[in-house]
């Protein structure tokens, strides 16, 4: 798959209302690489993936868990549209950017996957429990290891026992060499 055609995906609906497809930012060797839902409002607007409040928080937490700093890992989201009002991303719409998610992983060759939502779960690692069950579990991307955790929006909504989780989700990563 020619990711230089990314930019100009109509596979699905979503490209009838985003402002731009939010392909992903980062090193292009990296040892970390972070997948998410879908580009929320900011991202949609700004062209890159958390940049908004979730992202702020995210960046934050990888930094104090990992001692990553933003320029060292790529970003990206399962779904490369924003899906209107900010819904999560249909299973459809997950289904069609997958072939993107999977050329992306298959380029940049990270060491190690950090997903973050249940979409991103599901479409990287392939669990089929809701992230509640899922956070902190192994996960495995062909052969590269990985962690799932909340989205960040969880944790802005609920406080701080979902940051806290996080953290702990992020240690179970550090702990394979992140």
């Amino acid at each position: 798959m020619d990711l230089t055609e990314l930019p100009f995906c109509t596979a699905c609906s979503l490209h009838e209302t985003r402002q731009r497809v939010v392909v992903g930012s980062g090193p292009t060797m990296p040892r970390l690489m972070v997948v998410g839902e879908a580009p929320g409002r900011s991202e949609d607007e700004g062209g890159e993936p958390f940049i908004g409040r979730s992202g702020q928080l995210l960046v934050r937490l990888i930094f104090e868990e990992l001692g990553l700093q933003r320029a060292d890992y790529f970003v990206t989201n399962a779904v490369k549209c924003r899906p209107p009002q900010n819904r999560t991303p249909r299973l459809s719409e997950a289904a069609t950017c997958r072939a993107w998610l999977v050329a992306q992983i298959d380029s940049l060759r990270p060491t190690r996957i950090l997903t973050v939502g249940n979409v991103a779960a599901k479409a990287v690692f392939g669990f089929s429990d809701g992230i509640s069950r899922a956070h902190g579990r192994l996960g495995l991307h062909q052969d590269i290891p990985g962690v799932a955790t909340y989205h960040p929006a969880a944790a802005l909504r609920a406080g701080p026992n979902v940051v806290d989780v996080m953290r702990a989700d992020l240690r179970v990563l550090r702990a394979l060499g992140v």
